[in-house]
C-alpha cells in the first residue's frame, strides 16, 4: 500500500474505530475480491464492536491499494460518507494493470493522454463494474508490446464503449503498455465514403503538431498507408481504439501491426484480420442494485428514498445499462413520471423512450432493429421465428432443428451468425448448445412481428406434430423439457383450442410432464389458458386442475404413483376418473382399486405442496397474496406461487433448522431466523441476502415485520430471552428489549404498528412499545392453569404463540390446550376456551375478520373456532403429522398450515366453514354380512353411528352420552352393539332402535376395547388399567383376569373360552375367561409387546414389541420358536398367512419385512424405493397388515394403504386417503373389499 493512503488510514483509525461496524463492510470487501473468508472469520472472532474495526483495519494496512479502495467504496455504499471523506485524500493515484479501478485520483498524465486522444469523458452518471474494467485491463496487457486485437463486445446498450473508456483511466496501464498515447476513433456504421471521412480526421489528429501541413489522404488505401507510418515512426506503442464496428472490411483499413482495441456487436468481425485476438464479453444486464444505484444517482435521492416504481422499472429495463440510463435521464427532467415510464415500458412502448445525449439512436427500437437490418433477407425469416421462444429460457438447437427441418449444423451455422452479432446469445452444455434472446431483444421481436405471433407458433406446433406424430418426447432426448414446458404456451399462443385441449387433458401427458417437472407448472397452465380450454366448458378444466392441486404432493415425489389409480380415487362425475376407468380397463395384469364410499368425502383444501424434504415449520402468505414463503427442518427457504405452487426461490439459507419466516409488508424482503442464532433479510424476487443479523446468543424462534409498507422494522426473539427490534435502513438492532426470565417462543406487532407482544416458556405475555422497547404490561398467563392448592411458581406453562385482533383492542394467547381472550387495555381475561384434552395447541391465527380463529393442533389437525360464541366451526384433516404453524392470508378468504409431514395445504375459508366439523374416530368395527359392509363409527365422540359402506348411508345414530365414547364393538350377527366411554362405563344396545339394554361402570379411566364373544351374550374389554374385564351382559356376570403388571395393550379371542392377552410390561397371557384363571403365561419382550398374531392352525403365536424384535411362540411348548431381529424400529403389527407358511411384520420405519415361520428366515423385505433421506416409506408407521386368502398378496396400512406381490416382496399398488393416517384394515373374507 502507498505510503500516503497508509498515513490516512493510522491518522483516522481512533475515528474508523469508533464507528463502523465491520460485518457490512466486510461484505463488500469480500465481493471485490480483497478480503478472504478466513480474514472474515479473524474479524467475526473479536470480542467488541471497536475490537472488530481494529482488527480489519490492521488487516488492510497488511494488504494493497485495491484493499484501500475497496475500504473507501464499502464505507460509500454503507452510509459513512464522513468516514469515507477522511481517508478520501488519500486514495492511490495509481492503479495496477489488473488491479482495481479508482474512480477519483486520476493522474494530470492520465487526464492528458485521455483528453489528447479523443477518449470519451465519464458519463454524469457513472456506476463501477470492476470486474468488466479489469477483464478489459487484462487483455490489453495480454497484448504486451506486440501488434494485435482486444474486442469488447456484447449486444446493444449494454456498456461496451464507457467500460472501455473507463478502463483506460489507469496511469500504470497507460505508462507501462502505451506510452505512445491512446487514440480514440467513433466509427459506427459506415459507408467507404463515410469512412475514409473517419481516417482523414484521425490522420490529421496525428499529424496536428507536423512542421509539414499534408494533404488528407485521396482514398482508403492512402489513408491506411498514412496511418501505418504515423503508428510506426510517430506513436510507436500507442493504442488506436475504434469503438462501435459493424462490419469486418473496416477493419481492414486498420489492418497496420499495430495495438488496437475495437467495441462491436459482433464477435467475429476481427475474422477478416491478422495478429494476436482477445475478447472481453460484456454481460447483457447489471445487477438489481446496480439499476438502482444508476437511477439514484440521476434523480438525486437515496436508493432508500426512491419511490416503489423504482424497482419495477428496473426490472422492466432487464439490467441494460443503456435503457436504465434513458430512463435516468428523462426522470431527471420530469420526476413526476415514475409511472407513466414504467407504464411505456411494460406496453412496450420503446419509441415514446427517447433518445438520451449521449447515445447514438433517437429511440430504443431504433437501436435494436439497425443490427437487424443488418441481416441477409433468409436470415432475417430466421431470426423472426425466434419472436415466439419464451422469455428467460436457452433453447436446444433439437428444437430449432425440428421447426427448420435441419440438420444440426445447418442450424448452428444459423445462430452462429446470430451469437456474432450479439443478436442471440449462446451457452455450450456438454456437447449441445443452448440459445436463448436477451428479453429486451424478445420484447422488441415481439412488438415488431405482432402482426404474425399466432402464425409464428402455429407453425412450431405443426413442425413438432410432425416430428413426435403421436408419440411424446422422451426424456433422453436434449428437446424434451423443452415441448414438455412449452408446448402448451405454444398451442395457446397459436390459439389452438382443440390441439390444447387434447394435451392437457390427457392422463399420459400429465403422468409424462409430472414426473419431469412435478404438477406446479402444470397447474399454472391450467390457470394460465383457462380463457382456451373454458371455451365449451369449465367443468373438464376444473376437474383435472382440482385433481393436480389436491394431489400434486404425491405427483412430485418417488417413486412415482399411479396416476390411474390416483384417477380412479376422483368423483365419478370427473372426466379425470372417466379417463382413469378407460385406461384400467384397457389395463391387462395391473392391480386397480374402486373407491365405493367416495361420495362422502369432501375436499376442504384448495392446494397441497410439498416444496420441502423435511418437517416445515413455518409459512406465511405475501401480502398480495400472490405467493408463500415456507421453511422448516431442512435449513432452506421456499418462496412459491400461491396459486399453483411453482417455485419461484430455493435459497439454502442457514447452517441449521430455520424456525421462522415473514414477508416484509410490500412484499420485498422475506426475514428467516434459525437455530443457528442468526437472522437473515433476503430479497424476496432474487433470492439476494441483504443482510444478517447475528447478535442473538441462542437460537432465534420466531421473526415478524411491521405491517405498514414504508418502513422496513422487524421483530425477533430468542432463547436468549431477548426480543430485538431491527430496521433494514440503517442495518442495526434498534431497541433490544429485556424483561422475560426464559426462552420467548413467539413475537407480532400489533396492527398499527405501535406495540410489540411476545409470549414466553416463563409463562407470560408481555406487551412492549415498538418506539422505546420499554415494557408496557405483562400477563401472567400460568395463573389461569394452577389449581387451587398449587402457588404460580409450582406451575410451568410454556406459552406458544399469540395474535392481535384486528383493531388491536384484544390479544389471543395460546398455551398448552387453551385459547385464552385478554383485553389489551385493561389485561383482563375476556374468554377462554380448551380445545383438546389429547393434544396441545402448536400454533394461532386470527382472521382478518376478527371473528374466527384458527389453531394448529398436535394431533395432525387444524380447527375453526368462532372466539365470540365460543364454538367450533370446523375440523380440517389432512396432515399425517404434527401441524406446526396455521396462518390466514391478509385478506382471511384463504389459511395455509404446515406441518412435519413434508406439506403445505392451503384451504379456502367459506368452503372448510360451510362444511360439517364432523369426525369419525379411527377405532372403529366392521362386519361383513350377505355382500354388505356394515361399520359401527364414533362420531364427533359423542355418538355411534352404524353405516352401511356400500351406499355410505347412516342405518343407525344414538343420542350423546353424558361421557365421550371411547370404543365400540359389533356383534357378527349385527344385533347389537357396544361401547366404552372416557368415565369408564360400558353400554351395550340394540342395533335395531338404538335402545341401551345394559350398562355397566365397569373401569374409573376410559375404556380402550370392547368386543363380543361369537355367541353375543359376553363383552370383553380393558381400559388403561392391568385389568381385562369379561361380562356377560345377558346374566349380569362378571370375571376379572387380573395378572399382568401394567396397562393392557390389546387380546383377543382364541378357540374354547381361550383369551390371548398382551400389554406394556412385555408379557402374553392365555386365560380361560371362564374361570378368570391363567393358563399360559409367556415373558416375551423386554420392551411393550405392541402386538400379537395367531396361526391359522392354532398351534403358535407371534408378538412384536418396542424392542424392535417379533418373535414366534408355539402354545404347546410355551417357548420361543423364532427371534426375529432385523427391524431397526418399534416392531407395531403382525400376521400370520392363511397358508400358516408366512409372518409379515411392520415397523414404525414404515417397513415390513415377511419370514418363514418354519425356519425363521426373512424372505423379503418390501419397502418402496424413498429418495429423500429419512422419509418414512410407508408415509409413516405401519399399523396394520392382511394377507389374501391364497397367502400371494398381503394389504398393509400407514399414512397410506399399499398392497404388496408376497412371492416378490413387490408393491403392487398404493392407495392414498384424504385424511390423517390409517390404524386398523378389516377385510373381507373374499379380499374383494
Amino acid at each position: 500500500m502507498d505510503v500516503k493512503s497508509r498515513n490516512y488510514l493510522l491518522m483516522n483509525r481512533q475515528a474508523l474505530e469508533k464507528d463502523i461496524k465491520t460485518s457490512y463492510i466486510m461484505d463488500h470487501m469480500i465481493s471485490d475480491e480483497v478480503l478472504t473468508l478466513q480474514e472474515e472469520e479473524r474479524v467475526k472472532q473479536q470480542n467488541t464492536q471497536k475490537e472488530r474495526a481494529a482488527m480489519l483495519i490492521n488487516i488492510i494496512l497488511t494488504k494493497d491499494n485495491n484493499s484501500y479502495r475497496s475500504f473507501y467504496n464499502a464505507l460509500l455504499h454503507e452510509g459513512y460518507r464522513d468516514l469515507a471523506a477522511l481517508l478520501q485524500d488519500g486514495i492511490p493515484a495509481i492503479s495496477s494493470g489488473n488491479g482495481k479501478s479508482s474512480m477519483d485520483g486520476m493522474t494530470s498524465y492520465v487526464k492528458t493522454v485521455l483528453c489528447e486522444g479523443g477518449v470519451p469523458q465519464r458519463p454524469v452518471v457513472f456506476v463501477t463494474r470492476p470486474k468488466l474494467v479489469d477483464a478489459i485491463k487484462q487483455k490489453l496487457c495480454c497484448l504486451g508490446s506486440d501488434p494485435g486485437w482486444v474486442t469488447v463486445y456484447g449486444m446493444a446498450g449494454c456498456g461496451k464503449t464507457v467500460l472501455t473508456a473507463e478502463a483506460l483511466r489507469d496511469h500504470q496501464l497507460l505508462e507501462d503498455y502505451f506510452p505512445g498515447g491512446v487514440h480514440w476513433i467513433s466509427v459506427g456504421k459506415q459507408d467507404k465514403a463515410g469512412l475514409l471521412i473517419k481516417l482523414q480526421n484521425l490522420c490529421s489528429r496525428l499529424e496536428h503538431d507536423s512542421t509539414l501541413s499534408q494533404r488528407p489522404p485521396l482514398n482508403i488505401e492512402e489513408a491506411k498507408d498514412r496511418l501505418r507510418l504515423l503508428m510506426l515512426r510517430k506513436y510507436p506503442r500507442s493504442l488506436l481504439i475504434l469503438d462501435d464496428i459493424w462490419d469486418s472490411w473496416v477493419l481492414k483499413a486498420f489492418d497496420n501491426q499495430c495495438q488496437v482495441l475495437i467495441t462491436s456487436r459482433d464477435r467475429s468481425v476481427t475474422d477478416a484480420v491478422a495478429g494476436n485476438k482477445y475478447e472481453v464479453h460484456v454481460e447483457s444486464g447489471l445487477a438489481h442494485e446496480k439499476g438502482l444505484e444508476i437511477l439514484s444517482l440521476f434523480v438525486n435521492m437515496k436508493i432508500s428514498e426512491l419511490p416503489e416504481q423504482a424497482n419495477c422499472l428496473v426490472r422492466e429495463c432487464k439490467g441494460s445499462p443503456l435503457v436504465i440510463s434513458l430512463i435516468g435521464a428523462l426522470l431527471r427532467d420530469f420526476p413526476s413520471r415514475w409511472e407513466y415510464y414504467l407504464k411505456q415500458l411494460q406496453n412496450k412502448q420503446f419509441k415514446r423512450i427517447r433518445k438520451s445525449s449521449s447515445y447514438d439512436y433517437e429511440a430504443l427500437d431504433e437501436a435494436m432493429s439497425i443490427s437487424v437490418e443488418q441481416l441477409n433477407d433468409n436470415y432475417k425469416d430466421y431470426y423472426k421465428d425466434l419472436s415466439v421462444l419464451p422469455k428467460d429460457v436457452k433453447v436446444p438447437t433439437k428444437v430449432l432443428c425440428i421447426l427448420w427441418d435441419m440438420e444440426t449444423e445447418e442450424v448452428e451455422d444459423i445462430l452462429q451468425e446470430f451469437v456474432n452479432k450479439s443478436l442471440l446469445f449462446c451457452d455450450r452444455n456438454g456437447k449441445s448448445f443452448h440459445y436463448y434472446l436477451h428479453d429486451l431483444q424478445l420484447d422488441f421481436l415481439t412488438e415488431k412481428n405482432r402482426n404474425q405471433l399466432q402464425e409464428l407458433h402455429k407453425n412450431i406446433v405443426n413442425q413438432y406434430k410432425k416430428y413426435y406424430k403421436l408419440n411424446t418426447p422422451v426424456p433422453s432426448q436434449e428437446d424434451c423439457m423443452y415441448w414438455y414446458n412449452f408446448l402448451a404456451y405454444h398451442m395457446a399462443g397459436a390459439n389452438m383450442q382443440k390441439e390444447l385441449r387434447d394435451l392437457m387433458f390427457s392422463l399420459d401427458w400429465i403422468k409424462a410432464k409430472t414426473e419431469l417437472v412435478g404438477p406446479a407448472h402444470l397447474i399454472h397452465e391450467y390457470v394460465e389458458y383457462s380463457s382456451i380450454l373454458d371455451q365449451k366448458d369449465s367443468t373438464v378444466r376444473e376437474n383435472f386442475q382440482e385433481f393436480l392441486s389436491l394431489n400434486g404432493h404425491l405427483l412430485g415425489r418417488q417413486p412415482f404413483p399411479d396416476i390411474i389409480q390416483l384417477g380412479l380415487c376422483q368423483p365419478e362425475t370427473s372426466e379425470v376418473y372417466q379417463q382413469a376407468k378407460l385406461y384400467a380397463q384397457r389395463e391387462t395384469g395391473t392391480f386397480y382399486l374402486e373407491w365405493l364410499n367416495k361420495k362422502s368425502l369432501k375436499n376442504l383444501y384448495r392446494l397441497v405442496v410439498r416444496p420441502h424434504k423435511d418437517a416445515v415449520y413455518h409459512a406465511c402468505f405475501s401480502k398480495d397474496r400472490q405467493r408463500i414463503a415456507s421453511c422448516g427442518a431442512d435449513k432452506t427457504l421456499q418462496v412459491f406461487k400461491a396459486e399453483s405452487g411453482e417455485r419461484l426461490l430455493e435459497i439454502s439459507a442457514h447452517d441449521d433448522e430455520i424456525l421462522c419466516c415473514t414477508f416484509s409488508a410490500d412484499g420485498e424482503f422475506v426475514a428467516t431466523c434459525s437455530a443457528d442464532k442468526k437472522v437473515k433479510i433476503w430479497n424476496s424476487r432474487t433470492g439476494q441476502c441483504k443482510c444478517v443479523y447475528e447478535e442473538h446468543s441462542e437460537q432465534v424462534n420466531c421473526c415478524q415485520f411491521n405491517n405498514r409498507s414504508g418502513q422496513y422494522l422487524l421483530a425477533t426473539c430468542s432463547n436468549d430471552t431477548f426480543i430485538k427490534l431491527w430496521d433494514l435502513n440503517k442495518k442495526y438492532c434498534r431497541n433490544t428489549m429485556m424483561g422475560h426470565e426464559n426462552s420467548v417462543n413467539h413475537c407480532r406487532f400489533s396492527p398499527n404498528d405501535e406495540y410489540v407482544a411476545s409470549c414466553s416458556t416463563d409463562g407470560t405475555v408481555k406487551l412492549w412499545e415498538a418506539r422505546s422497547g420499554n415494557e408496557l404490561k405483562s400477563i401472567e398467563i400460568k395463573d389461569f392453569f394452577k389449581n387451587a392448592d398449587e402457588q404460580p411458581d409450582d406451575v410451568e406453562v410454556l406459552v406458544k404463540c399469540c395474535s392481535w385482533s384486528r383493531n388491536g383492542d384484544m390479544i389471543l394467547v395460546v398455551a398448552k390446550n387453551k385459547l385464552l381472550l385478554f383485553d389489551v387495555k385493561t389485561c383482563g381475561l375476556l374468554s377462554q376456551v380448551i380445545i383438546s384434552h389429547h393434544s396441545t395447541i402448536q400454533y394461532c391465527d386470527f382472521c382478518p375478520g376478527d371473528e374466527l380463529v384458527a389453531v394448529a393442533l398436535s394431533h395432525c389437525s387444524v380447527e375453526l373456532w368462532n372466539i365470540k360464541s365460543l364454538s367450533k366451526v370446523a375440523y380440517c384433516r389432512g396432515h399425517m403429522s404434527w401441524v406446526h404453524c396455521v396462518t390466514f392470508s391478509p385478506d382471511g378468504s384463504l389459511f395455509l398450515t404446515s406441518s412435519d409431514d413434508q406439506t403445505i395445504r392451503i384451504w379456502e375459508t367459506k368452503k372448510v366453514c360451510k362444511s360439517s366439523d364432523a369426525v369419525l374416530k379411527s377405532e372403529l368395527d366392521v362386519v361383513f354380512h350377505n355382500g354388505e359392509v356394515m361399520i359401527l363409527a364414533i362420531y364427533n365422540q359423542k355418538h355411534l353411528q352404524l353405516i352401511n359402506g356400500n351406499t355410505d348411508s347412516v342405518i343407525m345414530q344414538t343420542a350423546a352420552p353424558e361421557s365421550p365414547i371411547s370404543c365400540c364393538c359389533l356383534s357378527e350377527d349385527l344385533k347389537f352393539a357396544a361401547f366404552g366411554q372416557e368415565s369408564g362405563t360400558i353400554k351395550v344396545l340394540q342395533l335395531l332402535d338404538g335402545k341401551v339394554l345394559k350398562s355397566q361402570e365397569a373401569y374409573r379411566t376410559s375404556v380402550q376395547h370392547c368386543r363380543f364373544t361369537s355367541d353375543c351374550q359376553t363383552l370383553i374389554s380393558s381400559a388403561h388399567d392391568s385389568v381385562i374385564q369379561v361380562w356377560n351382559w345377558q346374566l349380569s356376570e362378571c370375571v376379572f383376569l387380573r395378572g399382568h403388571k401394567e396397562a393392557i395393550k390389546d387380546f383377543r379371542l382364541l378357540e374354547n373360552s381361550k383369551l390371548l392377552s398382551w400389554s406394556f410390561d412385555g408379557t402374553v397371557k392365555v386365560w380361560n375367561i371362564t374361570t378368570g384363571n391363567t393358563e399360559k403365561d409367556f415373558a416375551c419382550h423386554g420392551g411393550a409387546v405392541l402386538s400379537c398374531a395367531v396361526s391359522p392352525d392354532g398351534s403358535k403365536f407371534s408378538s412384536t414389541s418396542a424392542d424392535k424384535t417379533a418373535k414366534i411362540w408355539s402354545f404347546e411348548s410355551s417357548s420361543v420358536l423364532h427371534e426375529l431381529k432385523s427391524h431397526e424400529a418399534c416392531v407395531r403389527c403382525c400376521t400370520f398367512s392363511p397358508n400358516n407358511k408366512l409372518l409379515a411384520t411392520g415397523d414404525d420405519k414404515g417397513e415390513i419385512r415377511i419370514w418363514d415361520t418354519l425356519t425363521g428366515t426373512l424372505l423379503h423385505f418390501c419397502s418402496p424405493v424413498t429418495v429423500d433421506e429419512g422419509e418414512p416409506t410407508h408415509g409413516g408407521w405401519v399399523t396394520d397388515l392382511s394377507f389374501s386368502p391364497d397367502s400371494k398378496m398381503l394389504v398393509s396400512s400407514g399414512g397410506y394403504l399399499k398392497w404388496w406381490n408376497v412371492t416378490t416382496g413387490e408393491s403392487l399398488q398404493t392407495f392414498y386417503t384424504n385424511g390423517t393416517n390409517l390404524k386398523s384394515i378389516h377385510v373381507s373374507p373374499n379380499f374383494k373389499v
